[in-house]
């Protein structure tokens, strides 16, 4: 392509264990193949990561988001990140589509770790030069690191979504809690419809009244929105409590399916029409059911990955996102 700075370095995506679907779409986008690394577990659960390729003055970028198994899952990218920097990787890029600890961000009480800012320095320490990262549970995240860091947006691509379907007449965006009004917002912004929120502040005891609904949603088809559906308990109450309030048709939305314990049984006995996440995390057959839609953002990050290697702007991406995504 014209006016583009061209780069010595060659390109080398690897795909570790966690998401390997997500990977080859991420690869074609990008326009390479995956390059090759074994890895292996022993039965005492250490780790042995051998790459099978000379990667000597490449551009690394190493794909695995931080999902269950969370704590094998990050083992797994650090020593990668090991293995490329002692094999003389020119520049090391973690792709993490999703961040695992990402909710442990603050201290929220006394005595508490702030565990993502230790994956953060971690990274930073084991030789990573720069991060890729998608919905943050929390946008400062990205203060924790003292390294480049593309914070990626998938909200664009789910509110493709209701475009593609021809669901956007009688619309209502909701916040299943306060602090997720911005994210909400940004979404109805893009879907050109009002906002609710849930006024629910012990999801886990709500008695699901119409009453802690501020704003209009009788008669309309709602859009709950989230960044994470863990035990889906929040976002099941949040659609009774919806539906309590006369909405019609409800829809969950949200970046990370986590589905953890129980999160498929709260979903498909709640009231939610439609459950619609992307492939940041690679959900096995038992986590699947009638109700889930599934929208992929291997070429969100595929596109990235191309532009940051050839030090193009990541920002006119999003906005080219955004345009394409919200098209009639």
């Amino acid at each position: 392509m014209p006016n583009q700075k061209q780069t010595k370095h060659p390109l080398k995506l690897f795909a570790l264990n966690s998401n390997r679907p997500l990977a080859e779409k991420i690869a074609e986008a990008a326009g390479v193949e995956l390059s090759q690394a074994s890895i292996k577990h022993f039965s005492d659960g250490e780790i042995s990561i051998t790459i099978t390729e000379s990667i000597r003055g490449s551009d690394v970028y190493l794909i695995q988001s931080v999902s269950d198994p969370v704590n094998t899952m990050l083992m797994e990218l650090l020593i990668m990140v090991d293995a490329a920097r002692r094999a003389s990787a020119h520049s090391i890029t973690v792709v993490i589509p999703y961040y695992g600890y990402s909710r442990a961000d603050r201290k929220a009480r006394s005595r508490e770790p702030i565990t993502a800012k230790l994956i953060a320095s971690m990274l930073e320490a084991d030789g990573v030069d720069r991060a890729v990262t998608l919905d943050l549970h929390a946008a400062q995240l990205q203060g924790f690191f003292d390294i480049p860091v593309d914070h990626l947006e998938a909200t664009p691509l789910l509110a493709r979504y209701f475009f593609e379907h021809d669901l956007l007449d009688n619309l209502v965006v909701v916040s299943p809690d306060h602090a997720g009004v911005s994210k909400a917002r940004r979404m109805a912004d893009l879907l050109h419809a009002p906002l609710a929120i849930i006024d629910n502040r012990d999801p886990d005891k709500s008695t699901t009244k119409a009453e802690a609904v501020i704003g209009s949603v009788a008669g309309k088809n709602a859009v709950l929105v989230d960044d994470i559906i863990d035990t889906a308990v929040r976002i099941s109450i949040s659609a009774q409590t919806l539906k309590n309030a006369g909405a019609n048709d409800i829809y969950a939305v949200a970046t990370h399916p986590v589905f953890s314990q129980d999160a498929v049984k709260h979903m498909t006995e709640s009231p939610l029409k439609k459950v619609i996440v992307t492939d940041s995390i690679q959900l096995p057959e038992a986590k699947m059911f009638d109700k889930i839609e599934i929208v992929s953002v291997g070429d969100l990050i595929g596109r990235a990955i191309r532009r940051i290697y050839q030090e193009r702007s990541v920002g006119k991406l999003f906005l080219k996102e955004e345009r394409e995504s919200t098209k009639p």
